[in-house]
C-alpha cells in the first residue's frame, strides 16, 4: 500500500483470446491532464470472464501518444504500469519525457489495465485524510476494505465472483487485444514494478508478438510479494545504515533504540492536512513509515536525521513527513480492489511455501496484513505455467537498482538466468548500484532504453552500456540545518 505510512508495493491459455475479440471503438482526440498536447485516446469491450464470451463485458481504454515523426515506425511501444494497481494513462505524464526519445519514431501505448484508471475501476475509498487514528487502526482498517470489498461485489463487473478475473494472465490477454485493434505487428514493452510481472506474462503467452521487452525493478511471477518484501526492506535498511556509518555512527544504536521505545504516544501533524494528532507509534507502523523513503535515494537521505529526530528527542513529524513524499503525485494511488484480487490470486496461495527468511526488524509485518485481507477476498485461478520464466523469444533487458527495497537485484538475476537460458545473448542485466526502486529515470538510462529499443538488429541491441548510471553515487546524508541565535 502506498499512503502516508509505506508498506507494499504489489486462468486461461491463449485459446481463450480467440472468438472473443470485440470491435474496438474509433480513436478519438482527447487530452489527459498533465500533458499539454492533444493525444488519442480508445476503448476495447472484453468479457470479463474470457471463458463466457456472451457474459459480462467490461471496457478497456487505452491512450495512444502518435509517434512526431510522419515516417514511423510500426513497432509502438506498450508501457506496463506498476502497483499492482496503477492505472498506465494516469502514469503517462509522469514517464511520457522519458520516452520522448522513443517517441519520435514510434507511438506510446498507455492502457487502462482491467481493474485500474477508467478500465473497470476495483477502487477504494481514499483514507489518507482520515485523522491518523481512525487510518492506524487494523480493526478499523479491515472494516474499511470489508466495506469497500462489499461495494464492489455489487459492480456489474464485481458481482457473482466477478473479482476473480482480474489477474495478470487475463489482463495480457486484454493487452494482445488492443495490439490487434491497433493493428501493431509487435510491441516493444516497457514495464516497471509490478509492469515487469505483467510484461513477463504477456512474454509468455504471446512471445511472437514481442520485438523487444525492458523490465525495471523486476517482480518475477514467483515472486512471493508479502514474504520477500520482509527480506529485501531489511537489506535496504541495513544497506543505509553502512552508508551513511560515517556521518551517523550512532545510527543503528539510535535505531535499537527507537525500537526498543515503542510502542509509544506521540503527537505528529498530519502529512497532508497539518492537524496536530496523537496517536501510538508501535513496531508495524514505524517500519513501514521508514519503507516508503527506502524507494527513493534521495528522501532515504534524510533517514538518518529523522531516525535519531525520533530516537532522540521524540519527534516523529521527519519520519511520516517523508513517507507522505514518496507517496505523493500524480499517478501513485492504486486501485487498491485490483491490487487485492492480484495478489490474493497469484501471491498468497504460495506464502506457505515461501523460501525467504524474514528480516530482523520488519519480520512477517507484511505477511500478516495479507494474510488477514487475502481471507476473505475472491481468489481468481493462476495456471502453474504462470509461475514459469521460459527463454527468451527476443532481446530482454533487465534494470535493477541496488539499493531497491521490493524488487532488487537478486530477483533480477533469477529471471534473467532463466530468459538467457540456451541463448544468453539475448539477455542483459544491469544493476544500478545506488539506484531505489526504478532505474529508468537515472541519469543516462532513458539514452540506454532508447539505444536497446531503436537497433535495427537484435545483435545491435544487446549488450548495452550503462556505466554513465552505474556509477552514480549514493546521495549523502542529509544534514539539517541549526537556526542561531536571532539578530
Amino acid at each position: 500500500m502506498r499512503d502516508w505510512r509505506g508498506g507494499l508495493l504489489v486462468l486461461l491459455t491463449t485459446a481463450g483470446l480467440c472468438g472473443t475479440a470485440m470491435a474496438a471503438a474509433p480513436l478519438k482526440p482527447c487530452r489527459i491532464e498533465g500533458i499539454p498536447n492533444e493525444l488519442l485516446c480508445g476503448s476495447l469491450q472484453r468479457p470479463l470472464d474470457p471463458a463466457r464470451p456472451d457474459g459480462v463485458k467490461i471496457t478497456i481504454h487505452y491512450l495512444v501518444v502518435p509517434a512526431m515523426a510522419r515516417n514511423k515506425q510500426p513497432d509502438a511501444v506498450l508501457m506496463l504500469a506498476g502497483g499492482p494497481g496503477q492505472s498506465a494513462i494516469k502514469v503517462a505524464p509522469r514517464v511520457l519525457q522519458r520516452l520522448s526519445r522513443l517517441n519520435n519514431r514510434r507511438d506510446l501505448v498507455f492502457v487502462d489495465q482491467r481493474g485500474t484508471g477508467l478500465s473497470a475501476p476495483l477502487e477504494c475509498p481514499d483514507d489518507s485524510k482520515l485523522p491518523i487514528t481512525e487510518q492506524l487502526d487494523t480493526a478499523a482498517q479491515m472494516r474499511r476494505l470489508d466495506a469497500c470489498r462489499a461495494t464492489l461485489e455489487k459492480l456489474p463487473y464485481g458481482q457473482d465472483g466477478g473479482l476473480r478475473f482480474f489477474t495478470t494472465t487475463i489482463a495480457m490477454q486484454d493487452m494482445e487485444a488492443v495490439r490487434q485493434a491497433l493493428d501493431v505487428p509487435q510491441w516493444n514493452l516497457i514495464g516497471g514494478s509490478y509492469g515487469t510481472r505483467a510484461a513477463l506474462e504477456y512474454l509468455r503467452q504471446f512471445p511472437a508478438q514481442v520485438r523487444r521487452t525492458l523490465i525495471d525493478g523486476v517482480a518475477p511471477p514467483d515472486m512471493v510479494l508479502p514474504a520477500s518484501f520482509s527480506t529485501d526492506g531489511q537489506a535496504a535498511l541495513d544497506k543505509l545504515f553502512d552508508a551513511h556509518a560515517k556521518t551517523h555512527p550512532q545510527l543503528r544504536a539510535d535505531w535499537a533504540k527507537l525500537l526498543a521505545s515503542l510502542p509509544r504516544a506521540v503527537t505528529v501533524q498530519q502529512p497532508l492536512t497539518g492537524v496536530p494528532e496523537h496517536f501510538t507509534v508501535d513496531r508495524e507502523l514505524l517500519l513501514r513509515a521508514v519503507r516508503g523513503p527506502l524507494y527513493q535515494p534521495a528522501l532515504a537521505a534524510a533517514l538518518p536525521a529523522a531516525i535519531q529526530a525520533a530516537a532522540r528527542d521524540g519527534r516523529f513529524d521527519g519520519l511520516f513527513g517523508l513517507t507522505t513524499a514518496f507517496g505523493s503525485g500524480k499517478g501513485m494511488k492504486l486501485a487498491m480492489g485490483m491490487h487485492f484480487s492480484v495478489v490474493c490470486a497469484e501471491d498468497m496461495p504460495r506464502l506457505a511455501q515461501a523460501t525467504d527468511t524474514p528480516g530482523t526488524d520488519f519480520r512477517n509485518v507484511d505477511a500478516d496484513m495479507y494474510a488477514r485481507i487475502c481471507k476473505t477476498w475472491p481468489r481468481g485461478d493462476v495456471p502453474a505455467d504462470f509461475y514459469k520464466v521460459p527463454p527468451a523469444p527476443s532481446p530482454v533487458l533487465l534494470l535493477s537498482g541496488g539499493a531497491d527495497p521490493a524488487t532488487p537485484a537478486r530477483h533480477g538475476e533469477r529471471v534473467a538466468k532463466a530468459l538467457g537460458a540456451g541463448q544468453p545473448a539475448r539477455v542483459q542485466h544491469l544493476v544500478v548500484p545506488e539506484a531505489g526502486h526504478g532505474v529508468m529515470a537515472v541519469g543516462c538510462m532513458r539514452d540506454v532504453m532508447f539505444r536497446f529499443i531503436d537497433a535495427k538488429t537484435d545483435a545491435e541491441a544487446l549488450p548495452q552500456d550503462a556505466a554513465c548510471a552505474t556509477r552514480i553515487p549514493r546521495p549523502p546524508a542529509f544534514q539539517p540545518v541549526q537556526g542561531g541565535p536571532a539578530q
